[in-house]
């Protein structure tokens, strides 16, 4: 885990013993429950140390509050194995999370691993997104919300964006070619009360992928239509 610290390091942030062993405890639950349930086609260690740990708190580099954000609250949608929530709230202590996911069994897995490390702070809930916007205690109640699913950026727009408060922001982690994904999600993000703010471009250490992070913040509410019923905004993104 000592690449961690090194690359950690690159990135601004010291990772202590205690934190390290965090996340060397998490990495071998992930590959062994890997065995019997798919949660990451990536397991070489060093590969998960980067593609996974690192890349999920490179989140630093363009929102660097995360240093001193004592108490704020950030939804990880659609989370899978736990990224980038869970390497977020073992780095930045003080931060409160909730880990979102539509799958039920991924948030069992995301439980044992919260109680293993004896985290505070952080809780693993099962629902799809279309359900849980709808929720009065979480929509428009975070002040963050980040998400590293794969879909359009008009797709996680809507999505995300009816959790964010007015005056938070949702963060995308996305590829470094973003251009042409921006333009489609213009009208999107506009009709969820989100404003483009910032696209940051960071290189990842130790690898050659550079990570495209999408900064909306969250202008006025959502509209109550939003999000429309399950699937819609996949099949017919706005």
């Amino acid at each position: 885990m000592e690449k961690l610290r090194e690359y950690a390091k690159e990135i601004g942030i010291e990772l202590s013993d205690e934190q390290l062993s965090k996340f060397l405890t998490y990495y071998e639950m992930l590959i062994e429950t890997n065995k019997v349930m798919n949660l990451t086609a990536i397991t070489e260690k060093d590969d998960v140390i980067v593609k996974h740990f690192l890349d999920s708190i490179l989140l630093v580099k363009p929102y660097q509050e995360l240093m001193d954000c004592k108490g704020v609250k950030i939804l990880d949608l659609g989370t899978g194995a736990g990224f980038p929530g869970l390497p977020l709230k073992i780095t930045f202590p003080d931060i409160d999370v909730v880990l979102m996911d539509s799958l039920n069994k991924r948030v069992k897995f995301l439980q044992e691993v919260i109680d293993k490390l004896g985290l505070t702070g952080i809780e693993a809930i099962h629902g799809r997104a279309e359900e849980m916007a709808r929720n009065k205690s979480h929509r428009e109640s975070y002040d963050i919300c980040v998400s590293r699913a794969v879909a359009n950026l008009s797709t996680l727009s809507e999505y995300c964006l009816p959790f964010v408060k007015t005056g938070g922001m949702f963060i995308s982690y996305k590829s470094s070619e973003i251009e042409e994904e921006l333009n489609n999600a213009g009208k999107a993000i506009t009709t969820l009360g989100g404003k483009l703010t910032a696209v940051k471009k960071v290189d990842l250490p130790g690898s050659d992928i550079q990570r495209s992070f999408v900064i909306i913040n969250k202008e006025k509410n959502t509209p109550k239509v939003y999000p429309r019923k399950a699937g819609t905004a996949t099949r017919n993104p706005l």
